[in-house]
């Protein structure tokens, strides 16, 4: 590491579960004022708070937020102007869409909805935070998945969702850069939240394992080291960049994989 986290600002939407919770963990560890938004009282605030003292990380500030309500977002960001100037890592996690079983189950309010919730929150806590502070989060960094480049069923929404943020990122970055900002998006392949499950549903991880085995997901803490690097200063060449962190699978994991294995998988 070559930044300095010690009592910064760190903002992690969705940050009290899966991704979230393990990159703001990973924030804590460095010394980061860490603060996690939740909405709809879905945290367990005793138990984040209990990971974050197992970690030796500073205690972290637990914030209802939805957000998709600049109010909220307005209210999170006067509690940071209490012990800070600005906000060092902003990580926009918050993933809410419908999940649709079919062609009919598509609708435009569920894709305006799912933009709201999930594309267009990074843009909003940007603009709002240099409307507070006077300045850009040194380091942003969006969580995407490899739904816009392959097929998961039931997937639609939070693929398009995930694709409007990428674009966004690269678009942003030209904004971004001459304030001295950083913005980039962190591709993930299967990683097991309580979203995952409830987009593909309970046997989907047990079918994977057989087919896949446990190579084949990538754990929250992997995502949340990515994230730490591309925020350590040692990653600054990166700017306005989709990064993929998959351990290189999708090249090898195709039927040629599956027949190499094709006794140990049983078929």
């Amino acid at each position: 590491m070559t930044r300095d986290y010690k009592d910064k600002a760190v903002i992690v939407t969705g940050g009290t579960k899966g991704i979230g919770l393990a990159t703001g963990l990973a924030f804590g560890r460095q010394g980061a004022h860490v603060y996690l938004t939740h909405a709809w009282a879905s945290a367990d605030e005793d138990e984040v708070r209990a990971s974050f003292a197992a970690a030796g990380a500073p205690e972290p500030a637990i914030v209802e937020a939805d957000a998709s309500r600049d109010d909220d977002t307005e209210r999170l960001l006067e509690e940071v102007a209490k012990d800070h100037d600005g906000v060092e890592m902003l990580l926009s996690n918050v993933c809410v869409v419908q999940i649709t079983r079919g062609f009919e189950g598509l609708s435009q309010r569920a894709i305006n909805k799912s933009l709201e919730y999930s594309a267009w929150p990074m843009v909003a806590y940007l603009q709002r935070i240099k409307r507070r502070f006077g300045r850009y989060p040194r380091y942003t960094v969006g969580t995407s998945s490899d739904g816009p480049d392959h097929y998961y069923q039931g997937y639609e929404l939070v693929a398009i969702s995930k694709a409007v943020m990428e674009v966004f990122a690269r678009y942003l970055v030209r904004h971004l850069a001459p304030e001295g900002a950083f913005i980039n998006i962190v591709r993930t392949r299967n990683v097991l939240t309580e979203s995952a499950l409830a987009v593909h549903g309970e046997a989907y991880p047990d079918f994977v394992r057989k087919i896949g085995g446990e190579s084949h997901f990538i754990t929250c803490e992997q995502v949340a080291d990515a994230v730490l690097a591309m925020c350590s200063g040692l990653l600054d060449a990166l700017n306005g960049q989709v990064v993929n962190v998959d351990k290189g699978g999708p090249f090898s994991d195709n039927l040629m994989r599956m027949y190499r294995q094709r006794e140990e998988l049983g078929l």
